[in-house]
């Protein structure tokens, strides 16, 4: 009886281990990798992620203008110790600083970085739909009103 105590106990923390590793692990976020655009009236926006290192991913939106890219905004997303953060950076906004968001969900498909002290947003999350789509989306309270943007991408071949 008391073996199967200890077993069952052992297991338990070997299993509370790998999921705590899990949750905090970045391969968990390499389906964004590769390039994502969102089609809208006025021209295409897009968003490029590639791999860095093991603890590292890289993004940048940007639209194209005539033969020029426009980069509006770079991320480093990035596992720190045990967590794991998005860091913005927004051409002005911020005095071009980076912003730190930290995860607080990831599965196989959805990663959510918050940062509740951020004037807008405080949440931004992604949603993979499929291989080839996803959903991003910022949140949060701006002028004392919630606010959500989607913003549906589909991979580029």
């Amino acid at each position: 009886m008391h073996k199967k105590i200890l077993f069952l106990t052992l297991g338990i923390i070997v299993f509370c281990g790998w999921a705590t590793r899990q949750k905090k692990d970045i391969r968990k976020a390499t389906w964004l990798i590769g390039t994502w655009e969102n089609k809208k009236q006025r021209g295409s926006i897009y968003e490029t992620w590639v791999k860095i290192s093991d603890t590292e991913l890289s993004g940048k939106s940007y639209i194209l203008k005539n033969k020029d890219t426009i980069i509006f905004e770079t991320v480093r997303l990035v596992k720190e110790q045990d967590n794991l953060f998005y860091i913005p950076t927004v051409n002005n906004q911020n005095n071009h600083l980076p912003v730190r968001f930290v995860l607080t969900t990831i599965s196989d498909t959805v990663l959510i970085f918050e940062n509740p002290q951020h004037d807008f947003p405080q949440r931004i999350s992604y949603t993979r739909i499929g291989s080839d789509s996803l959903v991003a989306e910022i949140s949060g309270v701006k002028n004392e009103q919630e606010r959500k943007q989607a913003f549906p991408m589909k991979r580029m071949k």
